[in-house]
């Protein structure tokens, strides 16, 4: 009997020595283009049946595997898949790293507007949403206002018929609640605000970052509902396009846009430039033939860059600048100088938009810094009035933004890693607005000191906490103000996340967008006037959704649920306060009780092949006050 025992296991050692010497083996690391690695990827032999996953650090090892020849299957979620022959060698192991290229979905893609560092969307504790060139051109988007209004949670607003002036509300609050930033930069003023959206066009927007809920920590006064980045276009690779679009309102206005992009890079991939200009003509429209039109007259020259030159490896400096010149005129009797028609609104826009910013890395990458500046100066000639009245009116505001921000990434913190970001930066903004007959006049200057730290730390692959703390000075309030933020995102498994975050907010006593457009009231026109004893309005917000996110080899599919509560204190209202000697309505901005707003937002989304993809999206929101508001 033991004899049979020790043949048994003789025999069982020499088929595992015979298995070995007949198997090799296969690892090494999966990561993007960037160097970072790519977690969760799946490495595959399909012939074999054989598979295996990345770890936290993108490493891989594959179980013994036969000796031959075999295709080998990389993929993951937001990535392209890659394909490439393998010959296994007995007994001999084999290192082999690879770099997946992202795919053009966006579940993957880098962002920089939740934490102010670059970081790959699905690893964001803040949750971003894109819109993308590519989303622009499937909805035939010709304008960023145009492309805002397929986000979920957002929309875009016309409150002028004459001059169509509009904002853009969300999560149920309205324009002046979100702050809009070019580049990154908060350079997009109040007077801006009132048909920038509109003004800027789509040939010049690579993508646009939304972030939603409280973003005061890290843009300062005004992101209490939201932040809106508008990224413009960077050069990658020489190319010139020539595009036409024409669209026909009501089947009698014609709209004609007339685009142009042109991308320029040297050889050694250290310098480059892209260009983009945008022609746009749209007759009045007149919607129901009275006479007064529903949609203005608009001519718009756009004309820009974005450039980029790498001084060293570790070294890049960035420029970029554009100008916009609008001209829009509503009412009746367009034909006529604005001032004689019974009702008109006439704008004519020069703005010039520029910046810089500046980075260095350190050779191991563990640390970066960066300063940064970018300006704006608007000049308006407007009009508006009835019955032929002298109401013209001209407009100065510039604004004008610097700081610095340092970046260190500690990877043993706590036995996770740790992103610490820290800064101090300045905003300032001068605007001159007057018609003398209104006796209308803001003549305001604001200027906001910050300095923000923040902590970014992976606990483990599963959990990463976001703190972070704002020290705000502005010259429109006697104290400081103080706006943290604490965010969590949560992994369940490697489709799913949760993230949480509650962010306080503030918005400084100033003149708002509103305030420097007048509307037609009771055969007059109505003019806000702001309190002397106006004080900052304050927030506190809370955020929370669920994102779910499959991939097969051919379709991706997921979905978003999304809640949000925002309370109010001292909130901005507008009180109507009698009528002035030509019967022009009067209004106060005032500071009236609290309010809160609440409501949830639902998507849904499919892409097959990057050739069918489907989005579709729901919000639902209250929105009260404590006290009634007349």
């Amino acid at each position: 009997m033991k004899i049979n025992h020790f043949l048994i296991m003789g025999t069982l050692i020499l088929s595992s020595l015979t298995l070995s010497a007949q198997t090799g083996q296969l690892k090494g690391k999966i990561t993007d283009p960037e160097g970072a690695p790519i977690e969760w990827a799946t490495i595959s032999i399909p012939r074999l049946g054989m598979a295996t996953k990345a770890d936290s650090i993108g490493n891989y090892e594959l179980p013994p595997i036969p000796a031959g020849s075999y295709q080998l299957k990389v993929s993951f979620i937001g990535f392209e898949t890659r394909l490439l022959s393998v010959t296994i060698v007995e007994r001999v192991v084999q290192v082999k790293n690879l770099e997946l290229n992202a795919s053009s979905n966006l579940l993957n893609s880098v962002v920089v507007t939740g934490t102010r560092t670059a970081r790959r969307k699905s690893e964001s504790p803040i949750a971003v949403h894109i819109l993308d060139s590519r989303t622009f051109d499937i909805t035939q988007s010709n304008t960023l206002a145009d492309g805002l209004c397929f986000q979920p949670g957002l929309r875009m607003e016309t409150d002028c018929q004459t001059c169509n002036y509009s904002q853009l509300r969300m999560n149920g609050l309205g324009g002046s609640y979100s702050q809009i930033l070019i580049n990154s930069r908060p350079v997009f003023s109040s007077l801006m605000s009132l048909y920038g959206l509109e003004q800027i066009p789509a040939n010049m927007i690579d993508r646009v970052e939304i972030v939603k809920g409280g973003g005061s920590v890290l843009y300062g006064s005004s992101a209490i509902a939201g932040t809106v980045n508008i990224l413009t276009k960077e050069p990658r690779k020489s190319s010139f396009t020539l595009s036409n679009n024409s669209s026909l309102i009501g089947n009698k206005t014609w709209d004609h846009f007339f685009n142009a992009n042109l991308t320029a890079i040297n050889d050694e991939q250290n310098a480059g430039v892209s260009l983009f200009a945008s022609h746009r003509n749209r007759d009045s429209y007149d919607a129901n033939g009275d006479g007064f039109s529903e949609m203005p007259i608009l001519q718009n020259n756009s004309f820009g860059f974005n450039s980029f030159f790498k001084l060293s490896p570790q070294d890049k400096l960035e420029i970029n600048g554009w100008s916009i010149n609008e001209e829009r005129k509503g009412g009746n009797k367009l034909d006529l100088q604005a001032d004689k028609a019974d009702q008109s609104e006439y704008r004519l826009h020069h703005i010039l938009v520029a910046g810089f910013n500046y980075e260095r890395q350190a050779k191991d990458k563990s640390s970066s810094f960066s300063i940064y500046g970018s300006a704006q100066n608007t000049k308006r000639t407007n009009y508006t009035g009835i019955d032929q009245i002298d109401a013209w009116g001209h407009t100065k505001n510039y604004s004008v933004q610097n700081g610095v921000q340092y970046n260190y990434i500690s990877s043993e913190f706590l036995n996770g890693k740790n992103t610490f970001t820290a800064g101090v930066e300045n905003q300032y903004e001068y605007t001159f607005d007057e018609i003398k007959a209104y006796d209308y006049l803001i003549d305001q200057q604001v200027n906001l000191l910050g300095a923000f730290l923040q902590s970014d730390w992976e606990v483990n692959r599963k959990l990463t906490l976001l703190s972070g703390l704002r020290l705000n000075k502005s010259n429109r309030m006697d104290n400081m103000v103080l706006t943290p933020r604490l965010s969590a995102l949560y992994k369940i498994g490697h489709e799913t996340q949760w993230r949480t975050s509650y962010a306080r907010g503030f918005k400084a006593p100033q003149a708002l967008e509103t305030d420097m457009h007048m509307a037609f009231a009771g055969g007059g026109v109505s003019v806000i006037r702001t309190d002397a004893n106006l004080i900052a309005e304050t927030s506190n917000s809370l955020n929370s959704s669920l994102d779910f996110n499959r991939a097969s080899e051919h379709m991706i599919y997921g979905f978003t649920v999304d809640g949000f509560f925002t309370r109010l204190y001292n909130t901005f209202v507008l009180e109507e306060i009698g009528i002035d000697q030509n019967n022009n309505q009067q209004l106060l901005r005032k500071n009236g009780g609290n309010s809160s707003v609440r409501g949830v937002t639902v998507e849904g989304r499919l892409n097959y092949d990057q050739k069918i993809q489907l989005e579709t999206g729901l919000t639902l929101q209250k929105s009260t006050y404590d006290q009634a508001v007349s």
